[in-house]
Parts: structure tokens; C-alpha cells; sequence
């Protein structure tokens, strides 16, 4: 399919609240290219995860466009935009959002079940495998380490075979060495298997990893000079030279 994977032009989101309407976002546009990998950053409340929700079906944005895949987000219904996302989009959560009483692979398998797959646990326990889980398919979440239940869940969201896989703080309950293999897991899914992954995060790491950044601040997508500044402040964060370019991501 031609054109960007993802498409935002002037999306706005306002909440509200006791003290009256909050702006989240703010005239927010954006294009993903298909099989490019990118990191929204910014600091806490800049409207990261809002942004995240609103491209993967989870929240509707006040004003603009949302193209995603082709489909327009905002005019669709409930029932054809969950079957959009169900089909389009695999989501990863930084909490893993596991089923405590269902092993691994029952855990990776209930999407497809969901949708009546005969084969469910088959393309679950290859998913599994793709992940480098095949020696844990029969154990709880609560016998896996916090790296390996991460793993887990991005198998479950990626059995469907999404063409986009967003991924929200994927390494923020995770140590630095499981950080890493997360961060590197992303990479390789977009490297070998052509997926576009569009991640928020705090952490500096992840900026060796994809191909792109986009600085959120106050719900202000950052361009120009002021996005130099915020990119350059990361690197050094990361350990690297203020004057680098992100990405592309090395394989």
C-alpha cells in the first residue's frame, strides 16, 4: 500500500477536567514510512502515550486526521475500528499486561482465539520461538523474569502479523541488560521482519535503535532548532556526541 503507514495531520486531543478543558495535544503531525522504526521522546507529560493511544485505535483525537494503514481512524466506527487495530496494529505495554493464570502460550494465543483461529496455539508457539521463549511456552507470568515476560508480550502482539507494532515504555520495568535485549528484539523485528515500530520512551538508549526521534514537549510536536536541542540533550544522556544524528538503526 502506497504512502505512509502512519498519518497525522493536525491532531488535536483536549481532556477534561474539574479545573476545565486540558489541551493533551496540539495541531500534531506526523508521517511513519512503512518498515521505519522511530522513538517519540519527551519529557512526563508531554503527550506521549496520548499520541501512542490515538495511532493505535485506543483514543480518539478532538481534531485532525489519523490515517493509519490506509484507514481513516477517526471515522471509523467502534466495531470496524477495533477490527482495523485487531488486524493492523500489536500493541506492547510496559506493565506486559499478561493474564496471570494462562501460561505463555496461552497468553500469546488468546488474540487469535479471540478471532476464531483454528491454529491459534501453533502460531503462538512460533511466534514464541521468534522471540527466543520455545523452552518457557508452559510457564506463568509469575515464573518469568520481568525481561522474559516482555518477550512474551511482544510475541502476543505481533501473532497477528500487524504491519505496526507500537510500543509503549517497553523498557520501563526492565534492567539495563533487559532494556538492551528489548530494545534489540524491536530492531530485529523491524530489520528481518519488515515491521514499522513507533515506541515511547524515556530512555536515551533507545535512541540507537531506530531510525528516527520526534521530541514531544507540552504537546507540541518540536521542529527545527528547538528538536536539535532536545535530540542533542538525549545523546548525551546516552552516552553519546551531542552533534550525532539518530538512526538508521544499525542491524
Amino acid at each position: 500500500m502506497a504512502g505512509p503507514i502512519v498519518s497525522l495531520n493536525s491532531v488535536s486531543l483536549t481532556l477534561d477536567s474539574r479545573a476545565g478543558p486540558v489541551a493533551i495535544l496540539n495541531g500534531v503531525g506526523l508521517d511513519i514510512e512503512r518498515g521505519q522504526s522511530v522513538a517519540i521522546v519527551g519529557p512526563s507529560g508531554s503527550g506521549k502515550t496520548s499520541l501512542l493511544m490515538i495511532l493505535a485505535g485506543l483514543e480518539r483525537a478532538t481534531s485532525g486526521e489519523v490515517t493509519i494503514a490506509g484507514h481513516d481512524f477517526q471515522a471509523l466506527g467502534e466495531d470496524a475500528l477495533a477490527r482495523v487495530r485487531g488486524e493492523t496494529i500489536g500493541i506492547v505495554f510496559q506493565s506486559f499486561h499478561l493474564v496471570p493464570t494462562m501460561t505463555a502460550l496461552e497468553n500469546v494465543a488468546l488474540p487469535l482465539e479471540f478471532s476464531g483461529r483454528a491454529n491459534a496455539e501453533d502460531v503462538a508457539r512460533a511466534r514464541l520461538d521468534e522471540v527466543g521463549l520455545s523452552h518457557r511456552l508452559d510457564h506463568y507470568p509469575r515464573t518469568l523474569s520481568g525481561g522474559e515476560q516482555q518477550r512474551v508480550a511482544i510475541a502476543r502482539a505481533i501473532v497477528t502479523d500487524p504491519d505496526l507494532i507500537v510500543a509503549d515504555e517497553p523498557t520501563g520495568d526492565l534492567d539495563a541488560r533487559n532494556a538492551e535485549a528489548t530494545l534489540g528484539l524491536l530492531r530485529q523485528l523491524k530489520n528481518e521482519f519488515g515491521k514499522t515500530i513507533v515506541m515511547v520512551t524515556h530512555d536515551p538508549r533507545a535512541l540507537r535503535f531506530v531510525d528516527d526521534a520526534f521530541h514531544l514537549d507540552k504537546g507540541i510536536l518540536l521542529e527545527g532548532a528547538d528538536a536539535d536541542r532536545a535530540e542533542a540533550a538525549l545523546l548525551l544522556a546516552a552516552g553519546g556526541h551531542p552533534t550525532a544524528a539518530v538512526g538508521p538503526a544499525a542491524s
